[in-house]
């Protein structure tokens, strides 16, 4: 549309298109480990071969609720409509069984002559055929009532099918409101405002190799209860020779209250010490590739303030999408008696001097933090404001 219009070069528009097709060699040379928890907080676990299909079975509700918009509106559309039909065949057979489908009953009903056939009461009213059995079977259910057919006190079967359709009317439309209700409440609906770094970092913080990654609230409404934990994810294997494909291992995370609670007014940088018990304790910038069998799962649970719902928000960090060396930079400022969060930076990192070594090494050897700047000028701006005084007092010569 832009080279139509002159802006941009006809063959700059091509070469870009030429530019833009993937290339398979590359994309096969840069195949990555499978993620166990996608970026957006999804699980990309499969489950295959599942011989005891009926256990989905006994929680019938709760399958209603997993399942897609389109599967739930189309199992409780013909849930509606069975129980029409059903109820339409139970009417005509009624119907048929009284006599009131015959053509010669029917009109003696309705001119009745002296031998006291016009005493003949149908069971329900103007039902002739099959179609206004299921009309009547309609009005029945949803109450719409439009009068033209009838319930007569003639037929006690009748009457206790009647009471049988709006028994199960009702527990169809309990079951589908309760189904629409909690697919519309759900807990991820809140997640989706709970948002993470694109990428995690690793730096020195109080001269400590530390993780760290930020995450954040897009909502002004809190989250009560907020708990944030972490885990690495690898493929391990046992000195008995058992191979464990998905080992999780829980990463300790610094809170000086105790505990993994934090209070997320404002996105915060959640931090973890990597010391001889952590998971990432070989970990060097050499490792940080995409063919590096890591990954690190963030979970973030706490109870939602308007409807009191639990919810949880996930994602992971694989070891391409770890940053060594780097820092975020600051994002909460003080504007006019309050603070401000500017979350185009939300993601935006620094470099800082870390050491290129794993914090065993930077533990056994402390002398390397000596060669480091641990205050670099270049990488804290300072805004220097200088005040003008208002008065000045000077000896005037006399």
């Amino acid at each position: 549309m832009l080279s139509r219009k002159g802006i941009i070069p006809e063959e700059y528009v091509l070469t870009r298109l030429a530019e833009d097709v993937p290339d398979p060699s590359r994309y096969r040379a840069r195949e990555r480990r499978a993620r166990f928890v996608g970026k957006n907080g999804a699980c990309n676990v499969a489950h295959k071969n599942i011989r005891e299909q009926g256990r989905f079975l006994q929680d019938v509700f709760t399958t209603l609720v997993d399942l897609k918009w389109s599967h739930t509106l189309l199992i409780f559309t013909m849930s509606f409509l069975c129980s029409w039909l059903l109820f339409a065949m139970v009417w005509w057979l009624i119907a048929f069984a009284h006599g009131d489908l015959d053509q010669s009953t029917r009109q003696l009903h309705l001119q009745p002559g002296d031998g006291g056939a016009g005493d003949f009461v149908p069971c329900v009213t103007d039902i002739r055929s099959f179609t206004s059995a299921f009309l009547f079977s309609i009005e029945v259910q949803v109450t719409i009532g439009f009068g033209g057919r009838m319930m007569t006190e003639e037929c006690p079967a009748a009457i206790l099918i009647l009471i049988v359709q709006n028994i199960v009317g009702l527990v169809i439309n309990a079951i589908m409101l309760g189904c629409i209700f909690m697919k519309t409440a759900q807990a991820h609906r809140r997640a989706e405002t709970l948002i993470f770094s694109k990428h995690a970092v690793i730096a020195l913080r109080q001269g400590k190799l530390c993780f760290m990654l930020r995450v954040g609230d897009l909502r002004k409404s809190m989250i009560i209860s907020a708990t944030i934990r972490m885990q690495v994810v690898r493929k391990t294997a046992s000195p008995e020779g058992e191979v464990v494909p998905l080992h999780q291992i829980d990463i300790q995370l610094e809170n000086p209250v105790g505990g993994n609670s934090i209070f997320l007014v404002s996105p915060l940088i959640i931090c973890h010490v990597i010391d001889r018990n952590s998971p990432l304790y070989d970990v060097a910038p050499d490792n940080l590739h995409h063919h590096e069998d890591l990954e690190v799962i963030v979970i973030l649970e706490g109870v939602v303030e308007t409807t009191g719902i639990t919810t949880q928000a996930r994602t992971s960090y694989l070891a391409d999408e770890i940053l060594w060396g780097q820092r975020f930079v600051p994002i909460v400022t003080e504007e006019d008696g309050q603070y401000s969060v500017d979350y185009s930076k939300f993601g935006n990192t620094v470099k800082v001097p870390t050491p290129s070594c794993t914090a065993r090494q930077l533990e056994e050897n402390q002398s390397i933090l000596d060669s480091l700047p641990l205050s670099p000028r270049g990488t804290i701006r300072k805004r220097s404001v200088r005040l003008k005084p208002m008065f000045c007092i000077s000896d005037e010569p006399s």
